[in-house]
């Protein structure tokens, strides 16, 4: 049995989101000028619209292509997008996870999409991308954050596709390079990888998708919270930080801090370098521990980001789902205690097992001072 390690990873957490802070954050870091203003005042419209053009920067977004800023975190920017631009076309849908399931039923059971095919496949796999119909609107999630598994590339994707390709990419951007010509509308959350509190997220917009907005309604009712209609005007204000509605200034301070740091550490190379660092020293862990595996055994499709394990091995093989989750429960209250982890279960919808991040703001020294910790909780929960 190993004995209780000596070295605690110098942050315990590792949630898959909200996620860590950037290294060495502090709260006097982030700016309060614009607190306890009105949004539509000019520092604090600045402020979003800085936020907007940093991270168009930093996610080396094509000039033609339009950001804006949305409520609800990435669930709230991907359905406005879902309710405000879908119908016009028939549409497949690709699901591998809980998230990619939530887009399916809005489509199934609250757009009710007539012409709607479903492409979908347990955790641990991907579906059949190359189903995808290039005269069809395509539904997808770059990386699966539950099963941990991400598109390997975008070429699946046609150059001549009638169709506009939609893309989740929470647990994706600034921590992968997504290729933004095969990407019409895409969407991600400022709690994931640069560490952003939640609630807010962006629509990015390529010419094509706001040529959709110009020209199609759906027969659906749209709230006003999830229409993006006014973004079909090439001047709208949305693009300059303009929001649906009133968004949290401190949020944006958060982000514009977490923004100039991924600046100096390199810019988007700076930030898939760290992220796959750290996947890199769980990976090396794992494959020389024989309880745990990957849940992605195709290293093409493993998230760099929201990394899944599974148990393996003869000590767990007769071991029931409710067994193992009480063994995933035991392990996580033993981590916790003793301060080398912090939450670390998987997504409660997702099989048995260990979730934890590896985006830019983790060190890969905490992921390298974690796994001996793992090996210690594992021996201890199953006494």
């Amino acid at each position: 049995m190993p004995s209780q390690p000596s070295i605690r990873p110098a942050d315990p957490r590792f949630s898959c989101g909200p996620t860590r802070k950037r290294p060495g954050w502090e709260i006097s870091a982030v700016g309060t000028g614009s607190l306890g203003r009105s949004h539509r005042a000019p520092l604090p419209k600045q402020r979003l619209g800085e936020a907007i053009e940093r991270a168009g920067a930093l996610l080396e977004i094509p000039a033609d292509y339009r950001i804006l800023i949305a409520p609800a975190s990435d669930t709230g920017a991907f359905e406005a997008a879902m309710w405000s631009m879908l119908g016009a076309r028939g549409v497949d849908v690709f699901s591998w996870d809980a998230f990619g399931e939530r887009w399916l039923k809005d489509a199934q059971n609250e757009l009710k999409l007539p012409d709607l095919r479903v492409f979908h496949a347990p955790y641990g796999t991907l579906p059949d991308l190359s189903q995808a119909d290039p005269a069809r609107d395509i539904l997808f999630t770059w990386n699966a954050t539950a099963a941990g598994l991400k598109v390997p590339h975008a070429d699946w994707i046609s150059d001549k596709r009638e169709g506009l390709t939609f893309c989740d990419a929470t647990s994706a951007a600034f921590a992968m390079d997504l290729p933004w010509d095969k990407l019409d509308v895409t969407t991600f959350s400022w709690q994931k990888c640069l560490g952003g509190e939640a609630q807010h997220g962006m629509v990015v917009l390529s010419p094509r998708a706001r040529a959709r907005l110009a020209s199609w309604r759906p027969e659906w009712p749209v709230p006003s919270v999830l229409s993006l209609f006014g973004a079909s005007d090439e001047q709208s204000a949305m693009f300059e930080g303009s929001t649906i509605n009133t968004p949290s200034l401190l949020a944006t301070e958060d982000f514009l801090d977490a923004l100039r740091w991924a600046a100096k550490e390199g810019g988007l190379c700076g930030l898939i370098a760290r992220s796959r660092a750290s996947l890199a020293v769980l990976e090396s862990w794992a494959e020389k521990t024989p309880w745990i595996e990957l849940v992605a055994e195709d290293p093409a499709v493993r998230s760099n980001t929201s990394v899944t394990l599974k148990f393996a091995g003869p000590d767990t093989a007769g071991m029931d789902e409710e067994a193992l989750r009480g063994l995933v429960r035991r392990m996580t209250q033993l981590l916790e205690r003793e301060g080398a982890a912090l939450d670390i279960l998987p997504y409660p919808k997702a099989p048995p097992g260990l979730r934890i991040w590896c985006g830019p703001t983790i060190d890969a020294d905490d992921i390298a001072a974690l796994c001996p910790w793992l090996d210690w909780a594992y021996e201890e929960a199953r006494e």
